[in-house]
């Protein structure tokens, strides 16, 4: 703990949203010492609240894998890893790819069974079974995962924080960080509206704020905003109830079911360099009709669907859309867990627990995260999986 003059904590964590709670959650489990959440708004209220909240753990790069197929079993074992009944709702998975990388499709199916997924691919025989209103005639093969699905962004930073509470963690709503003491190459904590608080450790959570906050202190991160618009349809009453998530690079699009008679439909590419603090907060009539058209071409009953609501949010995009995790070399102390790009809430019950170890142990020890690095940019070593997409 620091002996400088005034408030001190062992570890300062900005930003209560799934991240941010997740970690101090899992530091607490750890018996860390003093953990202070400062929090500008209130917990789960930025991103965290505006997630899409997919559980799936396809990806192309193996590390992501392992950190999806653990904070998988931590949704299936909420109640006991937390003490809160959760939101996972269990439906189904399938990812479709373009037709010409149907065969890194199948190199990463395989990769994902040897880090423990349970993934199978079926031919549009079986997935005309599995989803028998759904269009197939350009799918040959997708990935299905029976159990995976969807969750809450919200009820998972909530669960979290109040699961940390209960262990002795601080939690200071309406508190924004506003800059960093810092001792030549050392942090030494946080100045905010409210005053300093003195730490050793200082970790950023706070998704697309954390380039503007961690400029105060020195370091650029390259992390860009891209704005993203999501719909909610009520489904004709005549569709079938509860499909399955889905990812798809042929309409690209994806979507899940939203409690049983909606269907949650989103886009994968938005408008770069937005304001995070000034954007609009409902999509536009001509994105809607583009949306619903898209995937409508897999699932046709949702041309009938009935617009109910609609949701925007912002991306924390970093150049191989790929989350900065670790300590900052330019401020010693100082660490940063952001730039997830959109794929941050399924993985971060496990990114709690990894970053916990780097914090208590100096490394992942659950999953190796040291490929994440902030700095691997200026290093010239960004991330490429050996079967990547051209979406990923």
């Amino acid at each position: 703990m620091s002996t400088s003059n005034g408030r001190t904590a062992d570890f300062v964590i900005l930003g209560a949203g799934v991240m941010g709670a997740s970690i101090a959650f899992h530091l607490a489990k750890r018996r860390a010492g003093r953990i202070v959440v400062l929090e500008k708004d209130s917990v789960g209220q930025g991103a965290s609240g505006r997630s899409s909240a997919l559980v799936r753990m396809h990806y192309s790069f193996p590390p992501e894998v392992q950190l999806a197929v653990k904070s998988l079993e931590m949704f299936e074992n909420w109640k006991e890893l937390t003490g809160q009944q959760g939101e996972f709702h269990k439906t189904g998975f399938l990812r479709i790819v373009l037709q010409s990388e149907t065969e890194r499709l199948k190199s990463n199916v395989e990769m994902q069974q040897n880090h423990g997924v349970k993934v199978e691919l079926l031919d549009r025989v079986e997935l005309q079974k599995l989803e028998p209103e759904w269009n197939f005639d350009d799918v040959d093969v997708a990935a299905y995962e029976p159990g995976s699905g969807y969750g809450d962004g919200s009820c998972v930073a909530n669960d979290f924080m109040a699961a940390a509470r209960d262990l002795g963690v601080e939690y200071c709503r309406r508190t924004c960080g506003t800059g960093f003491l810092v001792n030549g190459d050392r942090v030494q904590g946080v100045i905010t509206d409210q005053g300093e608080l003195h730490a050793s450790a200082v970790i950023v959570a706070t998704g697309y704020w954390s380039k503007p906050l961690l400029e105060k202190a020195g370091v650029c991160l390259p992390i860009e905003t891209e704005f993203h618009q999501v719909a909610i349809l009520r489904n004709p009453p005549d569709m079938r109830r509860g499909s399955c998530a889905c990812i798809d690079s042929i309409t690209t699009t994806y979507f899940r079911s939203d409690g049983g008679d909606k269907t949650l439909v989103g886009d994968f590419y938005g408008e770069r360099a937005v304001d995070p603090d000034h954007y609009p907060q409902r999509p536009t009539d001509e994105w809607l009709e583009e949306i619903i058209e898209r995937t409508s071409k897999r699932i046709p009953k949702l041309q009938n669907a009935e617009m109910m609501r609609g949701v925007t949010g912002v991306y924390d995009m970093t150049p191989d859309s790929r989350p900065l995790l670790g300590e900052l070399t330019a401020v010693r102390g100082l660490y940063v867990c952001a730039g997830f790009s959109g794929m941050g809430f399924k993985i971060s019950p496990a990114i709690g627990l990894v970053m916990s170890e780097l914090l208590l142990d100096g490394h992942g020890k659950t999953v190796d995260i040291s490929a994440f690095q902030p700095n691997r940019f200026t290093e010239d070593a960004p991330i490429c999986a050996e079967y990547e997409y051209q979406d990923d």
